[in-house]
């Protein structure tokens, strides 16, 4: 739990904290997606936003940090390689998270497509 802490820390809270309430609330909405039986279509749209707004902020996040590593080694000269090296994973850091929560969200939407298609073809009694 500490490491999922520290990479969070590391990523810059501004972009990090974001996308995981964006994927709580994907989850949130996917489990009870998954218990109930109404409004799936409307919670797979939902879920498809909130997706692609955590994408879009861990691509945000990370070219904002690029450049601001672009702006000190512009500045500074001496930057040795594994001051580089951290500097690229962290800015790096927001676009994994924002990618993982996307997939994780696409994932739930697959199976909800899959949910309401069965419930499409069940007969009426």
């Amino acid at each position: 739990m500490s490491q999922i802490i520290d990479r969070i820390n590391e990523g810059g809270p501004l972009f990090m904290v974001p996308i995981l309430i964006v994927l709580l609330a994907v989850l949130v909405l996917f489990i009870l997606a998954l218990v109930g039986k109404k409004r799936v279509r409307n919670t797979l749209e939902l879920i498809g936003h909130l997706s692609l707004f955590a994408l879009m902020w861990g691509l945000l996040g990370s070219t904002i940090g690029l450049i601001t590593a672009f702006d000190a080694i512009e500045g500074n000269g001496n930057i040795s390689q594994p001051m580089m090296a951290g500097g690229l994973k962290v800015a790096l850091l927001c676009t994994v998270f924002g990618l993982l929560c996307f997939v994780i969200s696409r994932v739930a939407m697959l199976v909800l497509t899959i949910k309401a298609q069965k419930q499409e073809n069940l007969p009426v009694s």
